[in-house]
C-alpha cells in the first residue's frame, strides 16, 4: 500500500509538471507574439505599470514585470528550496552513494556549458552571460520525459528529477555568488535577524500563521536592499521548513487512540452533537491537531505550492520575461557570440557534461546505474537538461546589462530549449523499450 502511494504521488508530480510546462510554452508563445503586435505598446506599458505601497510616510514601487521577478518568483525559489531539502533529508541526495551520480553529472552539466559560452565570449559585456547555459527547466524536461509514459524506467525520472534539482542549487548559488552587484551589510544583518524570527516561530511550532508570514517578508525586504536578489529570500527560508513530522509517529497513534477511546464514551456522536457538546468538540480538535503535527510542514507546502507556481507565476513570468521584439534589426548579427554561447553550451555542453561526468562516476565505482537505465538513456537526458528556460532567461536579466544581448540571449534560449526537447524526445523514444500496451 504504502509503495503504491509512493508511486502515485510521484506520478502525480510528474504529470502536474507535463502540464504546468504546457501552460508555460503557451505564456512564453503569448508573450513573443504580443511583444511584436499592434498591441506591442501595451504589453510595454503593463510591464512598467508602477505599483507600490507606502509606509512610514515613505514610497517604494515598482514595476508589475519588477514584482513578478523579484516578488512572485520568490515563491517559485521557496518551491525550490523546498524540494532541495527534501531530497537532500529524505530523497536521492540523503546518502553519498544515492547522491554521486545526479551530484556529479549536475555539475558536469553546469561547467561544461559555462566553459563552452566563456570560449565564444571572453570579454566585454556578454561575458557576464556564462551562467545563462548553466541552468535546466525541471518543468520542461520532465514534462518531456512524461509523454513518453510507461516506457520510462523510475530510475530514470528519479536521476532527471535529482540532476535538475542539484541543477537549480547550483544556479542559486551562482546566482547569489556572481551576479550581486553591491552588498549592503546592513540589509543582510536584518535579514539574518528576521531569519532568527521566522526560525524561532518554527522551533515554538506555533500555529499562527502571522508567526511565519512577518518575519518571512522581512527577509524578502530587506534582500530587495541588500544587493543581493530578493529571491535568494525564498530559498533560506525554505531551508528552515522541516520536512519531517512535529511529532514521533508512536505518539502520534497513542494520542490519537486516546482521544478516540474518550470520544466514544461522550455519548452518540452526529453531526449535529458536536455544536453543543464542548467535550465532543475538544477532542476531535485534538486528534485534529494531532493528524496536522503528523503532517511534515515542508512537504505540505510543497504540495500546495507546487501547482500555485507552476500554473500561475511561471507562467506570468514567462509572460513579462520572453517578449522578445523580433524584426529584420534583431537578427543583423545574428548569430553573433552570446547566442553561440548560449546554443552550444544548452545543446552540446549538457550533452558533453552530463554524459562525461556520469560516465567517470561509474567508472570510478562511485555510484551505480539506476535500474533498468542504459547509458543511451543517459544521453537522452542529457539532451533534454538542455532545456534550460525559466531559470536560464531568468539569469539572462540578471546578467547581461545590454537589451540587445538580452534579447539576442532569449532567442537563443527559445531555440536551444526547442532543439533539446525534440532531439531528447526522439532519442528516448527510439532507444527506451516499447510499451507492452503498445
Amino acid at each position: 500500500m504504502s509503495q503504491e502511494a509512493k508511486r502515485t504521488f510521484f506520478e502525480r508530480f510528474v504529470q502536474s509538471q507535463a502540464f504546468g510546462s504546457i501552460i508555460l510554452m503557451l505564456a512564453a508563445v503569448t508573450a513573443v507574439i504580443w511583444a511584436n503586435s499592434s498591441w506591442s505598446q501595451f504589453y510595454k506599458h503593463l510591464s512598467h505599470l508602477d505599483i507600490g505601497v507606502i509606509f512610514a510616510g515613505k514610497t517604494y514601487h515598482m514595476g508589475l514585470a519588477h514584482w513578478v521577478k523579484d516578488g512572485l518568483m520568490t515563491i517559485f525559489f521557496f518551491v525550490v528550496g523546498l524540494e532541495i531539502k527534501r531530497e537532500v533529508l529524505l530523497g536521492e541526495l540523503s546518502s553519498m552513494r544515492k547522491a554521486t551520480l545526479p551530484v556529479l553529472a549536475a555539475v558536469g552539466g553546469s561547467v561544461t556549458p559555462a566553459l563552452i559560452y566563456y570560449y565564444f565570449n571572453r570579454s566585454g559585456a556578454a561575458l557576464s552571460g556564462w551562467g545563462i547555459p548553466m541552468a535546466t527547466d525541471i518543468a520542461f524536461a520532465i514534462g518531456i520525459l512524461a509523454l513518453l509514459g510507461s516506457r520510462v524506467p523510475t530510475g530514470l525520472k528519479v536521476f532527471l528529477t535529482a540532476l535538475a534539482i542539484v541543477d537549480d542549487l547550483i544556479a542559486v548559488l551562482v546566482i547569489a555568488i556572481f551576479y550581486t552587484a553591491e552588498i549592503h551589510i546592513k540589509s543582510l544583518v536584518a535579514a539574518a535577524f528576521f531569519l532568527f524570527l521566522f526560525y524561532l516561530a518554527v522551533k515554538s511550532k506555533s500555529r499562527r500563521p502571522f508567526l511565519y508570514l512577518m518575519p518571512a517578508i522581512g527577509v524578502w525586504a530587506s534582500f530587495m536592499v541588500s544587493g543581493i536578489h530578493a529571491t535568494i529570500a525564498g530559498v533560506l527560508i525554505a531551508l528552515l521548513v522541516p520536512v519531517k513530522s512535529r511529532i514521533d509517529p508512536g505518539r502520534f497513534l497513542e494520542q490519537v487512540k486516546e482521544s478516540i477511546e474518550r470520544l466514544a464514551g461522550t455519548g452518540p456522536l452526529t453531526r449535529d452533537s458536536l455544536t453543543y457538546n464542548k467535550e465532543q468538540w475538544k477532542l476531535v480538535e485534538e486528534i485534529y491537531l494531532s493528524a496536522d503535527d503528523m503532517i511534515p510542514p515542508g512537504i505540505f507546502l510543497e504540495k500546495h505550492l507546487h501547482p500555485v507556481q507552476a500554473l500561475f507565476i511561471l507562467p506570468l513570468f514567462a509572460l513579462f520575461a520572453a517578449g522578445v521584439t523580433i524584426n529584420a534589426q534583431t537578427f543583423e548579427s545574428f548569430p553573433g557570440p552570446v547566442s553561440l554561447g548560449v546554443i552550444s553550451g544548452l545543446i552540446l555542453g549538457k550533452q558533453i557534461g552530463i554524459t562525461l561526468f556520469s560516465w567517470l562516476a561509474i567508472v570510478t565505482g562511485l555510484a551505480d546505474l539506476p535500474e533498468g537505465v542504459g547509458w543511451t538513456h543517459i544521453w537522452g537526458v542529457s539532451i533534454l537538461a538542455g532545456i534550460g528556460f525559466t531559470m536560464s532567461i531568468f539569469i539572462s536579466e540578471l546578467g547581461l546589462g545590454s537589451p540587445a544581448l538580452v534579447d539576442e540571449a532569449k532567442i537563443s534560449i527559445f531555440i536551444a530549449s526547442l532543439l533539446a526537447g525534440g532531439l531528447g524526445y526522439l532519442v528516448l523514444r527510439k532507444t527506451l523499450p516499447a510499451s507492452e500496451n503498445t
